[in-house]
């Protein structure tokens, strides 16, 4: 009987959003394959792109003789290119699609969590965390190395993690753990980090630029083992928050009445807490903090398709993989051969985006 309560409600919740482009799920299932086959299309594309353009039939030509285990008839294939594409490019484009769908997927949650379409993946202040982390460890000059990770990306996703378990013990009353408490607790613990980030900066010396560089998010430095370590994170974040979806769905509708769906509110907000945040830490230990793309993809899918979780989750993933593959890429190309901080890309990009979405705010209904 409660499952098929839960059924009745989430029927409500994904009829109740006002998607712009689809109603049935047959829709919604060929606007997934669309960004999938948009997906495939933006990693191969940005490959090509940088200071050292490469050209598509070279690139082919490379894979090929990585999967055959031979080299392709014709033009041969030149070292500096294979280099280019298999060490620097291809981890880098893949790390920014793992990224970028971990903060959509995570600002998905809480946006739907809090039900507060405002919240971005960082309101916890799990990137200050993290910013204290890697900034403490670039200062330092710290010789550390943990399954092919140095010192940066290690103390970020432990400064990340230790964040969000200040915050939440901060928070809680007794059994409970107030959405509102969280939030704010999480803006002050943030605001508290972040002057400590400042000081780190202001006693910095010659190592100012790289404590600036990586608190402004880039992707310059991604190597397989990122990918290696960072993709059981967020496979587990991922999968967490999926299958508990439909609960997700009915939280939309408010606590209590979650509760008389047979709903624990208070076990499903520490899951969802703690999976969130675990993709957030892993996200901004291996690419700096990159705002924008957690607040901004959710609106995206959600206006076009409402709010249910069950389509808006893998969408949000994906829309967020394309969007910082594309950031990216416009981020080695702008200036090359140097390189812009890809956060100042997707700030220049989703501030705008944001504002419109402030003057709308009104006159679209989110949840």
């Amino acid at each position: 009987m409660k499952i098929v309560k839960i059924l009745q409600r989430e029927e409500v919740i994904a009829g109740s959003g006002r998607g712009m482009l689809m109603a049935g799920s047959g829709l919604r299932k060929l606007f997934l394959l669309a960004l999938l086959a948009l997906l495939l299309f933006s990693l191969v594309y940005s490959l090509g792109l940088g200071a050292v353009p490469l050209d598509r039939r070279e690139i082919f030509q490379i894979f090929l003789e990585r999967v055959t285990g031979a080299a392709p008839a014709g033009e041969a294939v030149s070292a500096t290119g294979r280099e280019i594409i298999l060490n620097i490019r291809l981890p880098r484009v893949l790390l920014a699609a793992l990224v970028g769908a971990s903060l959509a997927v995570a600002g998905a949650t809480l946006q739907g969590l809090f039900r507060n379409p405002l919240v971005d993946p960082y309101i916890l202040g799990v990137s200050s965390g993290a910013a204290l982390g890697a900034a403490v460890a670039i200062v330092s000059g710290l010789a550390l190395g943990i399954a092919g990770f140095g010192a940066v990306p290690v103390l970020a996703f432990a400064g990340g993690l230790f964040t969000i378990v200040l915050v939440y013990q901060l928070s809680r009353q007794g059994n409970a753990i107030p959405v509102m408490t969280m939030l704010l607790a999480g803006i002050a613990v943030g605001a508290f980090l972040s002057a400590f980030v400042s000081l780190l900066i202001f006693f910095s010396g010659e190592r100012l630029h790289q404590v600036v560089f990586w608190i402004m998010g880039g992707l310059e430095g991604a190597r397989w083992s990122y990918l290696k370590v960072m993709l059981p994170y967020v496979l587990l974040g991922f999968g967490c928050i999926y299958f508990f979806s439909r609960e997700l769905n009915a939280m939309l509708l408010g606590e209590d009445t979650a509760h008389t769906l047979g709903i624990d509110p208070e076990k499903l907000k520490k899951l969802f807490l703690i999976a969130a945040s675990l993709l957030v830490a892993a996200a901004v230990s291996t690419s700096g903090v990159i705002g924008f793309i957690g607040l901004v993809v959710p609106h995206i899918i959600r206006l076009l398709a409402g709010p249910d979780h069950r389509f808006l989750l893998p969408a949000a993933a994906l829309c967020g993989a394309i969007m910082l593959v594309a950031a990216d890429t416009l981020a080695r190309i702008i200036i090359a051969p140097a390189e812009l901080p890809v956060g100042i890309i997707t700030a220049l990009l989703g501030a705008p985006f944001f504002l419109y979405l402030l003057r709308k705010r009104k006159k679209i209904r989110y949840f």
